[in-house]
């Protein structure tokens, strides 16, 4: 396996990863529209974020993260690191990769001098949120979201 920064060729797979979560998607069927384009484009211009994929020997994507690294005076001034979009392909799923890929997202935040990292996750996961913990992640906040535009 092996864990590096997307490229525009791996937008429909990273967007296959996104698109359910309970089945696999093929990424030749994945309409990559204007506002997907203008998003990967942002984030790949912006020092502050990285989108990453987790890739087989065989060059299949088969997991995806995206960090953002966030400045503040908090943490001795250290930047945090925000993980989000973690998703593993459902079919390789129980192979240790969305522990592998954690792992690697994890130890790229602390060579970077992060001080922490976060991530929020549905209160329905609770698969999820095992996983989280058994990574060493704990539930330390209670979050919350406000919706700025209905879709």
């Amino acid at each position: 396996m092996h864990l590096r920064t997307a490229t525009r060729p791996d937008l429909p797979a990273i967007l296959a990863l996104l698109a359910d979560e309970h089945e696999v998607t093929d990424p030749a069927t994945v309409v990559v529209d204007a506002a997907y384009e203008r998003a990967f484009a942002s984030i790949e211009a912006d020092p502050r974020n990285e989108m990453l994929v987790l890739v087989d020997d065989s060059g299949l994507t088969v997991g995806c993260a995206q960090l953002t690294y966030i400045p503040g005076l908090g943490q001795g001034g250290r930047e945090r690191a925000l993980v989000e979009a973690v998703r593993v392909r459902p079919d390789r799923r129980g192979e240790g990769l969305g522990a592998e890929l954690m792992l690697l997202a994890v130890e790229r935040a602390r060579v970077r001098g992060c001080g922490l990292m976060q991530l929020t996750s549905n209160k329905r996961r609770d698969a999820a949120h095992r996983f989280y913990e058994r990574l060493g992640f704990a539930r330390s906040h209670e979050g919350f979201k406000l919706a700025l535009r209905e879709d």
